[in-house]
């Protein structure tokens, strides 16, 4: 039996509400002329309005996202011009969700038929998450890859000013190094791990022992923290949080210079944990007139994970960085 052939079952109108049923697609109309609207039941289900016979372009565009509406208006105007196939992603609001709509259709007049263009909707909001979750882990490795450069080149001058001989210098800075790659281990989840939880001092102590100077805390970094466990996935965005002041404190702040001094306090209450992060010593710091990447990732570590809240003091005689932990959160 040829495709063509209208009894063909596939072409059945029953099988074919089906399968598009099943693929998650939804059918629209738009008259140019009038700018009304007409979608099939399941369009008005993924628009999320009660189904009408009188729908416009204006009840379609109350649910855009602001921030797409005007260039999703302009798109869908521009695809009278456009010769073939079209494909347009934007953003809706249903209450506080948000889903990510495909527009496809064809343009120019070969999707023109008396007076109306057709289409369908694709519900892309999971593809959309994944491309925002990958374009995320990208940014965060090139981050931390840059950070890691910086840090290096940080232990090589810290190293040189306490070194006397090339080869106590290249011993010292292959100590450092190794040490941060232990370090580093607390920063990357690893697959599988089943650890228990770590005491908040060691975790502390072991990120920051590639940044002293004369050793065991010598005096230069003083560490003075609530003896209590951190559960292992707290341990991991706690580390990535120390991880990441260390690194700005040693490109900017006190560990950046010899006289630097870095201090680490904390106290422990039932309903919240403080850990107050203060530098002494080194060059003079101001805001960042934008929030960098790092910014934006101790803020996502802060406030995710561990529940907690982050307040920065641009003190003249140095930073001071609270961070308000739930403790409940610090535990798991």
């Amino acid at each position: 039996m040829p495709v063509e052939d209208e009894d063909q079952p596939l072409w059945k109108s029953d099988n074919l509400k089906r399968a598009l049923h099943a693929a998650g697609v939804a059918l629209w109309s738009w008259t140019v002329e009038s700018d009304a609207f007409a979608m099939d039941e399941q369009g008005f289900e993924l628009w999320g309005l009660p189904q009408s016979g009188n729908v416009t372009f204006e009840d379609l565009s109350s649910r855009i996202h602001p921030a797409d509406r005007d260039r999703v208006r302009a798109a869908f105007t521009a695809t009278r011009a456009i010769v073939g196939a079209y494909e347009i992603d934007f953003r809706i609001l249903i209450g506080e969700e948000i889903r990510w709509i495909s527009a496809r259709g064809l343009g120019n007049d070969e999707g023109l038929h008396k007076g109306k263009m057709s289409g369908v909707f694709l519900d892309v909001t999971g593809r959309k998450q994944a491309e925002e979750g990958n374009e995320l882990l990208a940014g965060e490795m090139s981050h931390r890859v840059k950070n890691l450069l910086a840090i290096a080149a940080g232990l090589t001058a810290i190293t040189s000013r306490s070194s006397t001989t090339v080869q106590e210098m290249a011993k010292e800075l292959t100590a450092r190094l190794t040490a941060l790659g232990r370090a580093h281990d607390l920063v990357r989840p690893l697959p599988g791990h089943q650890g228990r939880a770590a005491l908040l001092g060691d975790i502390i102590a072991v990120l920051l022992a590639p940044y002293d100077d004369s050793g065991a805390f010598g005096g230069r970094i003083r560490v003075a923290v609530p003896r209590m466990g951190v559960g292992e996935q707290s341990a991991t965005s706690m580390a990535l949080i120390i991880h990441e002041l260390a690194t700005n404190s040693l490109k900017y702040g006190a560990l950046s210079v010899g006289p630097g001094l870095l201090d680490i306090s904390g106290t422990s209450t039932q309903g919240e944990v403080s850990i107050v992060w203060t530098e002494r010593g080194g060059p003079s710091v101001e805001p960042p007139a934008d929030e960098g990447y790092g910014s934006r990732l101790l803020h996502r570590s802060v406030t995710g994970q561990l529940g907690g809240t982050i307040h920065t003091d641009w003190s003249p005689d140095g930073i001071v960085i609270t961070l308000s932990l739930n403790p409940n959160n610090l535990a798991e």
